[in-house]
């Protein structure tokens, strides 16, 4: 590894350098803007800092690029149901689980190239994707939609396109969940899961992937907070050295490897987030991803348990200056900030390739359209999904409208109480889990504006006239 000398730098801005933290709302508070001229690693940012639009973000970006140059801003921009800068209003380009499913290589390309575009244009150097995520399990409560599919083959094929067209446009592209968080039933934002497969299977499913993403040169791959016995029966893929040795060793990965937000459960519960972010580094991680909206003061609580912990002998400065030196180099090898238009048409088009319809779509002539409210998972959050309701209602309300009704729903394969009984057509704008219902389903795999209107026209077509 080719490094940034970092042997005359201070121990605590060493320790500095490796967080990126968030803050909360759109401006740049003075105590980040002081760590940050001190050598803060970055910032990342998540719905409250993006809140007030692109333009807005472009100038957040540049005030916390005036405080520290060579600064980080990273985001959670996938596509599809995750997006930060189209909160308002959806994501302009389809989601993993639909581009999966279009099967188009090229446009997956396309669509990661002009996420890239976008970020780099407002400032972001670093998005926290592609999912990388094999979704073997239906049950899956928090990747789902994000993941490109259940077979590892072909999401590594998809993965790897979208790296290579979003690194093309100037961001860095960080995969995740490594080692792989599609075989589970939690959610490692409130506790901590487990994949208990063997070492055979976790090579010929959950690593594949991200051998793909390795061999196109990802910048970046954030870890899972996620136990796997067969590698570590005790710690969290964020804090277990055999884990994150694989991914060094093993798949011969060597740029960033970045903690997911230590502030979930999997891999902060009983323990605190200074604490957390030492074990993290000490097993091989680089760039400590804290959470959002944070104080500045518990930046200086991460910063001073890292020194201490360097002073106590638990964790060698050269491992700091190796995470540093990392960090800075993938800054350096960014490609130039290139302009990408996203092709409207092509995403529309792929929408229709991607959604498909089980049963035969009844008369919808005079269809209300009904959402049932089922709270999203922390990483998609309150964003928009599906078609504006003429009403809403909540799982196991009884559905007391006159027909023909388009009932909306999400997950519903995981939602038993959902009752749908009345309805006319279903349209599921989750994941396409099992379903052995009587009512004609739509399946959109994920909620974007090109697919919203390719569920448009099938209901036009059915007759719907709203």
């Amino acid at each position: 590894m080719t490094t940034t000398p970092m042997t005359d730098t201070p121990l605590e801005t060493l320790a500095l350098a490796v967080q990126l933290p968030a803050f909360a709302g759109t401006s740049l508070p003075a105590e980040y803007a002081a760590l940050l001229a001190e050598g803060l690693g970055g910032v990342c940012y998540f719905g409250s800092n993006t809140a007030d639009g692109p333009e807005a973000v472009a100038r957040l970006s540049a005030a916390i690029r005036a405080a520290n140059p060579h600064a980080v801003i990273a985001v959670d921009e996938e596509g599809g149901d995750v997006t930060r800068l189209h909160a308002v209003d959806g994501s302009p380009v389809l989601g993993p689980a639909a581009l999966g499913a279009a099967d188009d290589l090229e446009l997956t390309r396309e669509t990661g190239r002009a996420i890239g575009a976008e970020l780099a244009a407002v400032g972001v150097n670093l998005n926290f994707g592609p999912v990388a995520d094999v979704n073997s399990n239906p049950d899956n409560p928090v990747i789902g939609t994000r993941s490109f599919g259940t077979e590892a083959g072909a999401v590594a094929a998809q993965v790897a396109a979208w790296v290579g067209g979003h690194q093309e446009a100037g961001a860095a592209a960080c995969a995740k969940h490594f080692p792989g968080h599609g075989d589970t039933a939690q959610d490692s934002h409130l506790e901590l899961p487990t994949v208990d497969a063997d070492p055979a299977t976790l090579r010929a499913r959950e690593l594949v992937p991200f051998a793909a993403v390795v061999e196109a040169r990802v910048a970046a791959v954030m870890t899972s907070h996620i136990v796997v016995p067969a590698l570590d029966p005790d710690l969290p893929g964020t804090l277990s050295a055999p884990v994150l040795g694989l991914l060094r060793d093993e798949l011969g990965y060597d740029g960033v490897i970045v903690s997911d937000a230590l502030d979930m459960a999997g891999a902060s519960a009983g323990r605190g987030i200074p604490e957390a972010a030492v074990l993290s580094l000490a097993a091989g991680a680089d760039l400590l991803c804290i959470g959002p909206d944070k104080p500045a003061s518990l930046v200086r609580r991460t910063q001073a348990a890292i020194v201490a912990a360097v002073h106590d002998g638990r964790l060698s400065r050269a491992r700091l200056e190796s995470a540093a030196a990392r960090i800075a180099r993938m800054l350096d090898e960014l490609s130039p900030v290139t302009a990408y238009d996203i092709d409207a048409e092509r995403q529309r088009a792929a929408a229709r390739r991607a959604v498909t319809v089980e049963g035969e779509l009844p008369d919808l002539r005079d269809a209300v359209v009904v959402s049932v409210e089922t709270a999203a998972n922390i990483a998609v959050g309150e964003v928009p999904w599906g078609l504006v309701p003429d009403r809403t209602l909540t799982p196991g309300e009884p559905l007391e409208v006159d027909p023909p009704v388009i009932l909306q729903v999400r997950d519903a394969h995981r939602r038993p109480e959902i009752v749908t009984d009345g309805a006319a057509v279903v349209v599921e704008w989750g994941w396409p889990g099992p379903y052995d219902g009587p009512l004609p389903r739509i399946l959109t795999r994920g909620y974007s504006r090109p697919m919203a209107a390719a569920v448009t026209e099938l209901l036009r077509e059915a007759g719907w006239s709203r």
